[in-house]
Parts: structure tokens; C-alpha cells; sequence
């Protein structure tokens, strides 16, 4: 019956189907027959209303009796000879009635396998591990308040949308994934995050439900609208999906949207034991034994404004900068001097960095952490628990991004920020910078004696501030709007797409017409190539020019030689003179 449930089935051979996102159908893999999304969720909207069925007549054999918090809204289902008498989520008077079948029952359920002595056991041993946490010290204390629940989830599998695009930016990404078990915690009354640290649950135990597993725990029937449960069902899809989009964005700095569409959507109950008590709230997984829990004080997380992070960043790197100067040898005045004159570097670079569209002011963000026992789970084994030796994970499936490209729209995959790319912008800024310096060593023969660096200050002045500004706020911002594409193949092998050379040269030529001879623009761009071309001059052969052949040099050379030997015939002809003198 799990299978039957959760899994598609080929219409033609009865195989498990298999949802092909870049087509959007189920797709069986031994006779390729096809079930379309909408007929899917129908046939199991069918099967669960039989199952809901069987469930309401069973129901009428169990002496069970609910009770209904005023305050809270939180319902319980529990044993007819069960006392009762305040609500254990805010501690109010509870109104018990005869058990009537609720629809919102859940229709499957995973079986406790941790019993409470041992959930007790493990809550201990964490305590221990943590002994320097308030919350060990205080859920030591309220250890005896441990309860079993049942709690009502939603096992979602199903199609999703999703949109990216980087902070700042006005360009987004459409993706298709798909979800594959999404357990979405049903109940209002409890912490929804301690909740979802203690998950994921082992699927190989789900069984159909049955009044008999409700013995010795309380069952809590969910109490959040439809609307509440899909908007909690995308918020933890798209955290789910941040980590990978991430890292193929490079950054943090996005915005992601995501909107499910579940094929299968099946209540269930989920084993738990609960503590909520004050400022304790615990949570221990009833299949896995992993334990979650939620830190008694709020940590506060201040974002900086960006103008702020802008300054912080200038005043480190010119300090730097400063003491740099003093350790090379240079004296205290010139070093202040320079360091204000890269400082102001500094902060232009500075600002075109920061400013992207984030906030201009200070934000608090107030939150709570949940500590857990880590990713290792336990399972039993001839009736005691032992560590699993693998790891459950929660199943999801890679986004596939879908663009047109030659007229087909085919499934792709893109890369953003790579070494490679930015080591190319690097180079790229580096020529610009020294390009008057390149092409006077291609014309002088990489003389290096002759060059003249001076020469190229004013180039150096205006490229050493222009490119880093250009290369941090439009280099950056282009490798977003130009990623790398990708296609991918039925094998699921990426290959490089390139686009065709779309240049037209009429339009380039006319361009270039456009700038070399339509006023005003021409004066311009003949004022820049004659001043390109006389620094490029100037620092290839020096300001005194290259009119001086090596004759001439050697004819300069020969007279100074000649005069040289002239002032020493005048020293020899005076000292015998004066030698005389002195005799």
C-alpha cells in the first residue's frame, strides 16, 4: 500500500513511472508510456478518498475521545480511559468529547521505534555533551514532561517552479525540479524549526493507518488552513534548494522563489516526543532518535548598511596600506601622504563595490538557534537501538534550467562566477591598464632602458581608477547577465553551447563611421587616438625623441672625448709651474 500511494504507475505495463522534469510528464523507463501531471494527482486524489473512507468506518470500533483547546485551537485524540484535564501546549482547560471521525485525519503513519525510555536515555546523553548550555541544565529539569505525539504532516511529492535572480539585479532565471517526500509539519501549536531539525524520517517504515497505533501516545489532528500548509511547504522547499543555487550563482546575494505544485499530497502521522515548557522546547524524533533543540535566548543579527561596510573596508585597507609604507622604508610624511591619495582610490572603488541595491539603514534581525545531535540516526536492530551506519538525507532532485536556444527550448544549466572568468576580467584590467606600455615595447624592439613610464601617467591616472570601478560594477554585474551555458544531454552529460557570431558588420562599420566623422563625437575620438598615439610615442623613445642616429652618438661621444683630453694638456702645462714655485 506505501508504494502504491506515493509512486506513478505506467498506465501501460504497471511499472513505477518517473518524473521527467525537462518534459514535465512521468515517463515509465521499461515501455516509455506517459502519464500526464494532472492525471496523476487525480488518480491518487481517487485512491486517498477510498482510504479516507476505510478509516471512518473503523473508526466507529475504538473507544477514543478528543479534546479541543479553547485557546490554542490544538486537538487531541486519545485513549477513552486517559485523563486529560489541561492542554499540554499552553496549559488551559481541555473540552472532551466522543471521537468523531475527522476527514483531516492523517491516512498513514510512521510507527514509533524509540520508545520513551530510551528517548529520555538520548536526551540525557545530549545534556551531558552540552553540559555548558543553559538549555541542558533546564531540559535535564523538565525531562519528566516528555510526551509522545503523533504529529499530522503532509508527505509531498510533486513538480516546482522556481526563480532566481542575484540581489540588485532585474534578471531571473526560471528552474523545474521536483520533490521527492517534503514533509510538511501540520500543527500550529508547536515550533515549526524544532520540528524540521529532528527530520528526515526513513519512508522504508510507512504503513497504513491504523486506530490500534494511537494506544499509549496522543494523536494531534492538524489545525493550519490549506493556504498555511502550501506557503510553509514553499518556504522550506526553497531553503532546501538555496545551498545549490548558491553555489552555482557564487554568491549568497540572491532572491529565490519557489512555487510547488504536489502530484501527491498525502496526510500522515510522524512520530515525535515533545517537550514545551517555558523556555524549554525539545523535540526527539520517534523513528531516528535525532534530538532538536531550541536556544532559551533570542541571538540578534545587526546588517550592516552598505555604505557602512564601505567605510569599515576603507579605513582597514588604508591603515594597511600605511603601515605597509612604513615597513618598506619609506618616512612618515610621504607615507601619510600617499596613503591619502590611494584612499581616495579607495573609496571610489569601495563605493561602486557595496552599493547594489541593498539596504541604506540598519537591520535587526532577531532569531533563535536549534541545536541538534548531528546527522547520525539510530535504528533498531534485535530490539535495541544501534547507530545507523548511513546517513538519511532528504531526498531532492537537482533544478533543471530551460532557456531557447536556436529556436527549441532545451533544458540548460549555467555557470555564473568561475576561477577561470574572473582570472580572465583580472588580465583583461591589467592590459587596459598597461596597454600604452605594451605597444611601446612591440615598437621600440622591448628596449626597456629607452622606455619612459612617465610618459603614460595620465593614462595610468584615469585606467587605475576607472577599471577597478568598471571591472567591480559592471565586470561582475556582466558575468551575471552573460553566464556560460550549458546543455544537457538525455544521458545527463553537460556540453558547452556557444553562440552563433551575430555581428553585423554594417551596423559595427557604421558605428565606427558614426565616431570618426560625425561631429561632435569625431572631435572626441581624434582627440583621443592623437593623444593615445603621442603617449604611446613618448613612452617608447622618451621625451628627447629618436632624431639622433648612432653616428651622431659617436660623434658626440669622440668630442667629448676630445675635450676631455684638452683639460688635462691645460692641468699638465700649469703643475710644473707651480712645482717650481714651491722649489
Amino acid at each position: 500500500m506505501k508504494k502504491d500511494i506515493l509512486n506513478i504507475y505506467c498506465p501501460e505495463c504497471g511499472a513505477p513511472a518517473k518524473f521527467d522534469i525537462i518534459n514535465q510528464v512521468y515517463q515509465c523507463s521499461y515501455c516509455e508510456g506517459k502519464v500526464k501531471i494532472e492525471d496523476a494527482r487525480q488518480g491518487k486524489k481517487e485512491l486517498q478518498k477510498e482510504q479516507s473512507e476505510k478509516l471512518k468506518e473503523s473508526a466507529q470500533d475504538f473507544p477514543l475521545l478528543t479534546s479541543s483547546c479553547s485557546s490554542c485551537g490544538a486537538t487531541l485524540i486519545f485513549e477513552e480511559n486517559e485523563a486529560l484535564s489541561n492542554c499540554e501546549f499552553c496549559g488551559r482547560s481541555l473540552a472532551r468529547e466522543s471521537y468523531v471521525y475527522d476527514p483531516k485525519m492523517p491516512q498513514y503513519v510512521i510507527p514509533f521505534a524509540v520508545t520513551k525510555d530510551e528517548a529520555s536515555d538520548l536526551i540525557k546523553d545530549w545534556c551531558k555533551q552540552n553540559h555548558r548550555k543553559p538549555e541542558a541544565k533546564n531540559l535535564l529539569e523538565k525531562i519528566t514532561e516528555l510526551k509522545g505525539y503523533y504529529l499530522p504532516y503532509e508527505m509531498v511529492r510533486g513538480p516546482v517552479t522556481c526563480s532566481v535572480n542575484k540581489t540588485g539585479d532585474y534578471t531571473y532565471y526560471k528552474a523545474d525540479g521536483y520533490l521527492k517526500d517534503e514533509f510538511i509539519n501540520c500543527s500550529s501549536q508547536l515550533d515549526n524549526l524544532v520540528l524540521d531539525c529532528m527530520e528526515p524520517y526513513n519512508l522504508d517504515s510507512l504503513e497504513e493507518f491504523d486506530f490500534a497505533y494511537v494506544a499509549g501516545q496522543r494523536v494531534k489532528i492538524t489545525d493550519i488552513d490549506d493556504k498555511e500548509a502550501m506557503n510553509r511547504l514553499n518556504s522550506e522547499a526553497a531553503e532546501n534548494y538555496r545551498p545549490g543555487m548558491e553555489k552555482i550563482w557564487g554568491t549568497k546575494a540572491i532572491d529565490l522563489e519557489v512555487q510547488a505544485a504536489p502530484v501527491v499530497k498525502v496526510p500522515v502521522l510522524l512520530p515525535a516526543y515533545y517537550i514545551a515548557d517555558g523556555k524549554v522546547h525539545a523535540a526527539v524524533n520517534g523513528q531516528t532518535g535525532k534530538i532538536s533543540v531550541l536556544s532559551e535566548e533570542e541571538s540578534t543579527y545587526i546588517a550592516l548598511p552598505w555604505w557602512l561596510q564601505a567605510i569599515l573596508l576603507l579605513i582597514t585597507a588604508s591603515f594597511l596600506t600605511f603601515y605597509a609604507m612604513l615597513l618598506g622604508g619609506m618616512d612618515l610624511h610621504d607615507s601619510l601622504q600617499l596613503t591619502g591619495i590611494l584612499s581616495l582610490l579607495y573609496m571610489i572603488v569601495f563605493a561602486a563595490m557595496f552599493e547594489d541595491g541593498s539596504s541604506d539603514g540598519f537591520n535587526k534581525i532577531n532569531y533563535r538557534n536549534i541545536f541538534s545531535s548531528g546527522e547520525q540516526t539510530y535504528r533498531r536492530e534485535r530490539g535495541k537501538l544501534v547507530l545507523r551506519e548511513d546517513l538519511l538525507e532528504r531526498k531532492i532532485e537537482n533544478p533543471v534550467f530551460r532557456q531557447k536556444l536556436g529556436g527549441k527550448e532545451v533544458a540548460v544549466t549555467y555557470t555564473f562566477r568561475s576561477v577561470e572568468r574572473l582570472l580572465r576580467m583580472l588580465l583583461l584590467g591589467i592590459t587596459v591598464i598597461f596597454l600604452p606600455v605594451i605597444i611601446a615595447l612591440l615598437i621600440n624592439g622591448f628596449d626597456f632602458e629607452r622606455l619612459t613610464l612617465s610618459a603614460s601617467a595620465a593614462w595610468f591616472l584615469l585606467t587605475v581608477i576607472v577599471v577597478p570601478i568598471y571591472l567591480v560594477r559592471f565586470g561582475i554585474q556582466w558575468l551575471y547577465d552573460r553566464p556560460l551555458i550549458y546543455t544537457i544531454t538525455e544521458d545527463g552529460k553537460k556540453k558547452r553551447y556557444r553562440k552563433p557570431n551575430e555581428i553585423k558588420s554594417k551596423k559595427v562599420l557604421g558605428h565606427i563611421a558614426e565616431a570618426l566623422f560625425i561631429p561632435p563625437l569625431c572631435f572626441a575620438t581624434w582627440f583621443a587616438i592623437v593623444a593615445l598615439i603621442t603617449m604611446i610615442y613618448l613612452t617608447a623613445f622618451g621625451f628627447g625623441g629618436i632624431d639622433e642616429t648612432p653616428a651622431d652618438e659617436n660623434n658626440k661621444a669622440w668630442n667629448h672625448g676630445i675635450h676631455e683630453i684638452h683639460e688635462i694638456d691645460d692641468n699638465l702645462k700649469i703643475w710644473p709651474k707651480k712645482s717650481g714655485n714651491r722649489g
